[in-house]
């Protein structure tokens, strides 16, 4: 049993998706105390960018790789298997600016790699990557709901997960930005619902 906790939230100990990622890596391991748990914060140690040679280490075939993306392959694709031997992970995904912060962003450009994670065929595309639960703590400074105008956080978030072929369930904290009450109210609704996973 592996478990992975991805943080990506800016604001150090005043962020509520890292609260959220603790009580549920909390209840998770509880639940499996011999687990291997990883973690990784990138609000504040986040992965470069994407560049041509990064890409193309990630994106294309042995066979059709420069030296450089050659070279660039093991640790980019150390991300990625790191991700795949995981059997819960645990994604913290703050709302910045009606979406996702930049380091998470990074993250999951590293995720989405042709056939390994999806494929295309006469259907369609087609999800590799299911097998393993993707639990993400999300918060919000005001009030949204998936699909509502200006809402793209949540709704990218599964979209990407559905295309690799994981449905992520969500534990949320709305109107983080209303004040501490809010959050504390929020944070104890959470709490509630992730008892239950």
């Amino acid at each position: 049993m592996q478990i992975l906790r991805i943080d990506s939230a800016t604001t150090g100990d005043d962020s509520v998706s890292g609260k959220l990622t603790q009580m549920l890596l909390d209840h998770f391991t509880a639940q499996h105390p011999d687990a291997t748990v990883i973690e990784h914060d990138y609000g504040t140690d986040p992965l470069p960018h994407l560049d041509p040679v990064t890409t193309g280490a990630i994106r294309r075939p042995e066979e059709a790789r420069t030296p450089e993306m050659q070279a660039a392959f093991p640790e980019q694709r150390a991300i990625l298997d790191e991700f795949l031997a995981s059997d819960i992970v645990i994604l913290g995904a703050p709302m910045y600016n009606f979406t996702i912060p930049t380091g998470l962003k990074t993250w999951l450009d590293r995720l989405g790699v042709p056939r390994v994670t999806f494929a295309y065929d006469e259907n369609g595309p087609k999800g590799l990557a299911g097998g393993r639960r993707v639990i993400i703590a999300s918060s919000r400074g005001g009030y949204y709901e998936i699909g509502d105008a200006g809402e793209h956080q949540e709704t990218y978030l599964k979209t990407f997960f559905n295309f690799i072929g994981i449905e992520p369930e969500f534990v949320r904290v709305n109107k983080a930005g209303f004040g501490p009450d809010a959050v504390a109210e929020g944070l104890a609704a959470a709490k509630e619902q992730i008892a239950t996973l």
